[in-house]
């Protein structure tokens, strides 16, 4: 385990990210201020990056979802995030192409990273989106509906019917629902 109070972690050469990112030195300047910030050591573990993200939605639980989120982007799966690992997914999902945006999601929710997502991670994904949420939705929400939701997700995906969905099928659906489409562009420009 890394002891992140007293280990400094020196970010890649700048020159290294602008190659991997598609941000600007300014952009990756500010992003890494913004880091330091937050996290001085240069290194975020699991449960700074819980409570940090957990700031963003006081309504609900979003411990779950940022364990989910943390392995996302936690690339080389040592515990920690540094800034090479943050602003490189941050990076995909605001400024990657729509297939590397997807392949994103898709490893988002394979948990276990196995190359398929199965109705048990789905399942782990949605409740804990509900959770985030809160109980204070309008209207509001039924104990079913991430199950429900799940079921969804398989009747669109699912397209062989094996009972997992692999990224082949992810992509091709995805590609071919506009609203999917049209929502993977929104963050295009945000910073």
């Amino acid at each position: 385990e890394v002891e992140l109070s007293t280990v400094r972690h020196q970010p890649e050469e700048l020159e290294q990210l602008l190659a991997q990112t598609k941000f600007t030195k300014t952009e990756l300047q500010s992003l890494y201020r913004g880091f330091k910030n937050e996290c001085p050591s240069g290194l975020v573990d699991e449960d700074t990056f819980k409570l940090i993200y957990s700031q963003f939605f006081p309504q609900g639980d979003a411990s779950t979802y940022a364990h989910f989120l943390f392995d996302a982007f936690d690339a080389d799966r040592n515990g920690a995030l540094c800034f090479q690992d943050f602003v490189v997914g941050l990076s995909v999902l605001l400024r990657g192409t729509v297939h590397q945006k997807l392949k994103w999601a898709f490893n988002l929710y394979d948990i276990n990273k196995d190359g398929y997502i199965t109705k048990e991670e789905m399942l782990e994904i949605m409740k804990s989106i509900y959770d985030m949420m809160g109980r204070c939705t309008h209207p509001t929400l039924r104990d079913s509906a991430p199950a429900e939701h799940v079921e969804l997700f398989f009747q669109k995906m699912d397209r062989n019917g094996d009972g997992v969905v692999t990224f082949e099928e992810f992509l091709e659906t995805c590609q071919k629902d506009d609203d999917i489409m049209s929502s993977m562009q929104i963050f295009e420009n945000v910073i």
